[in-house]
């Protein structure tokens, strides 16, 4: 029996079949999601150590024309201050944005999971809806 005959065995009907296939497509979605997160990962932690050494090998590059050329690359402490408070303010604004963002990210896998449950609530209750309105309309045999 081909692998189609065994679907059209196993569903006898439109509802079937269509839930069967949908089934299908959310398990071959599931199974690529750790794919794409790992995929992700290795391109955000690659970036990242790719522009690091950009601004290394620029900063080095620099130092080494700044001395060759005999350029003096002292600065006063109060603009070395300005620079390390600057940077020290920086690294705390991207500390409380990142926080912002997993915040949100959290917000929304819950908001997530809030529709889930009141889907299942909404189908339960037309459910019940549909059952009493048959109930009505069925006409009963004495």
């Amino acid at each position: 029996m081909s692998k189609n005959e065994t679907t059209q065995t196993k569903s006898q009907d439109a509802f079937s079949a269509y839930q069967e296939n949908v089934n299908k497509l959310f398990t071959g979605i599931r199974q690529s999601v750790p794919q794409y997160h790992q995929s992700i990962t290795n391109v955000q932690q690659e970036y990242l150590q790719a522009y690091e050494n950009v601004v290394g090998s620029t900063i080095s590059l620099q130092k080494e024309y700044a001395q060759k050329a005999g350029i003096a690359a002292n600065i006063p402490e109060a603009t070395l201050k300005v620079i390390h408070d600057t940077t020290e303010e920086f690294v705390k604004v991207a500390s409380i944005q990142n926080q912002v963002t997993l915040a949100t990210i959290d917000s929304t896998q819950q908001n997530i999971k809030t529709f889930n449950d009141n889907v299942k609530s909404f189908a339960d209750l037309n459910r019940n809806i549909l059952q009493s309105w048959i109930s009505v309309f069925t006409t009963k045999t004495n």
